[in-house]
Order: C-alpha cells, then structure tokens, then sequence
C-alpha cells in the first residue's frame, strides 16, 4: 500500500470521527515500530494538505533497556522536519527488576502512558494520537471478550479528564498487513522491540487466534470490525463527539 492510499483511509477515520481541530498540537507516541512510525509519516502528509491545520511534535518514552538506540529515529523526524523528544524512564526496571510482573503488559502500557502524556503537556500538545490500526481493534475487542467477558474495544477519540488531553487514533481503518508493506517498500527505520516479554504476550495470542479463525472463516476479520464500528458509532451518536 502506498502513501496516497494510507493516507485517504486516515483522512477518512478523521474525518469520521472528527478527531482533528484547526490550532491543534498532536504529541504522536513514538516507540520505533511499524506502527508509530508510519502514523508519523501518514500525519506529516496529511497535515500538508488538511483543512485544518495542526502541528505534530514526537515523543518516545525511552522505557530504560539498555540496548536501544533512538539515533535513526531522530534522523527519520529530522528528514521529515519534525521536532522530536526522548523522555528518559525507569519502566523497564520496575516492571522487570522491582515489580517482576508476570504480565507485565498493563503496568508497562500505564506507566508509558502516564509518561507519554505528562510530556505532551510539557511540550504544549493538546491532543496525543497512538498508532493503533484495524488488527488492534479486533484484537482489543477479542481480549475483552476473553479475558473480561465483555464486548469493548478502543475509541477513535477519547478525552483523558484527568490530563485534559484528547487521544485520537487515526489509523484504525488500516490493515496491519498494509502498514508492514509499507514500511518494507518506503525502508522505514523500523526498531526492533526490545521487550523480553514481545511475542508471549496475550495480546499476540489472541492475534495469532484471529488469524486461524480468518483463515477457516473468510471474512471474519472485516465482520468482527464492523461489529466493533457498529458500537463505536452507537456510541459516537449518543456523545456527539
């Protein structure tokens, strides 16, 4: 998939759920994978041409591991004349060395967050957008249903009371599928994950789940969405956001 393409189901899900404001600031969560750095891409485009104008600044929150290297992902912003910021933290000891979490996906996803956003804030940003793409829907949706036995997913918008910050995602229209090849052809300076716990972790259970039930049962996949869409909007009527 191309730019162009990338680009027109983004401006979509914008679109849809009116996740971009003229003035906005967006902090875009960098952790130098496919994800967040094809959004990057995608919004350094959009914004070229969108309506409204708003402005894009990166963060990554360095989670501590010793054996990471920013360096290219600082070169890639700079190339694309975007500001960029490193915030240093000590998650990867916590979660690993002092908490010595067997799961330990959700303190890390809280403390990033936490640390992610307080930077937003630092740096002006009023809105913080996450790379989150269509796969990520389902497989959300499919934890909860599994492990909580509850029908949820993420929103496309959600506004963080306590911060007063605004998250959007605007690639959940976008196959993960699409975004791996678009890294592949453009050279991406994608980072290699550095968490010991990558690749055992629930989330790509379940990821490796839908992709068998996709494979027995085509089309599950783009049904299972729309099933999610159909709450989300049912939600996005009733709130008007």
């Amino acid at each position: 998939m191309n730019i162009q393409q990338l680009l027109s189901l983004t401006r979509q899900a914008v679109d849809d759920y009116k996740m971009i404001s003229d003035g906005d600031h967006i902090a875009v969560g960098v952790s130098g994978g496919k994800d967040s750095l094809t959004l990057l891409s995608v919004l350094n485009s959009l914004r070229r041409f969108y309506p409204a104008h708003f402005d894009i600044t990166a963060i990554t929150a360095d989670l501590g591991f010793n054996n990471v290297d920013f360096g290219r992902i600082a070169d890639f912003c700079s190339h694309l004349g975007i500001e960029y910021h490193i915030e240093k933290t000590e998650i990867s000891e916590i979660v690993f060395n002092i908490r010595k979490e067997k799961n330990p996906c959700s303190l890390c996803s809280k403390l990033r967050k936490g640390a992610f956003n307080n930077a937003a804030l630092k740096y002006g940003c009023n809105k913080t957008a996450f790379g989150h793409h269509k796969d990520d829907v389902i497989s959300t949706m499919m934890m909860s249903l599994i492990y909580e036995g509850r029908f949820s997913s993420f929103s496309p918008v959600t506004v963080l009371e306590r911060t007063g910050l605004t998250l959007i995602r605007p690639m959940i229209y976008i196959n993960e599928a699409d975004i791996k090849g678009f890294c592949n052809k453009n050279n991406i300076p994608v980072l290699k994950n550095p968490c010991p716990a990558d690749g055992e972790t629930r989330r790509q259970y379940v990821k490796e789940v839908m992709s068998e039930l996709n494979h027995d049962n085509h089309g599950v996949k783009e049904r299972l969405f729309n099933a999610v869409l159909t709450g989300i909007d049912s939600y996005k009527t009733k709130n008007d956001f």
